[in-house]
């Protein structure tokens, strides 16, 4: 059952789309993302629109080609925020963060303090040892023509 304190939460006002960030969310989430690098020109893009274009593609799982026009950034400037996010590790950082906050929300240490290790895990760790995680690498194709 909706409230008046739900309605007012969750009201869309002006020409945002449902899955733009509230006043709210940008300030948890604007200072996790890290500031322009130095050397460069000078960012423009106001990275809280890229945030919205970005969540607005994972909600409705548009293609990248389909990103509206007008209210959100170019889309190739939201692609490439968001793969340098990827490739920075931003996107771990912040999911790390906010999963910290919502454990001490919950009344709960920051960290997990116990962890579940199966016969399986065990095994595979006697034959070869433990792998190395490694993080994900981008690797470019040239174009076909």
């Amino acid at each position: 059952m909706w409230t008046e304190k739900d309605r007012s939460t969750y009201r869309q006002a002006g020409v945002g789309v449902p899955s733009d960030l509230t006043d709210a969310e940008w300030a948890r989430l604007g200072p996790l993302i890290p500031a322009a690098k130095p050397g460069g020109r000078p960012r423009k893009t106001d990275l809280r629109a890229a945030m919205n274009a970005i969540f607005y593609l994972l909600r409705t799982a548009t293609p990248w080609r389909y990103l509206p026009r007008g209210s959100f950034p170019p889309r190739s400037t939201v692609y490439n925020i968001f793969r340098g996010f990827q490739r920075d590790g931003v996107w771990e950082a912040i999911w790390a963060e906010l999963y910290m906050a919502l454990r001490e929300h919950m009344g709960r240490e920051a960290s997990p303090s116990a962890g579940v290790i199966d016969s399986q895990s065990l095994k595979s760790a006697e034959k070869g040892g433990a792998k190395k995680i490694r993080a994900t690498q981008w690797v470019t194709t040239p174009a076909r023509r």
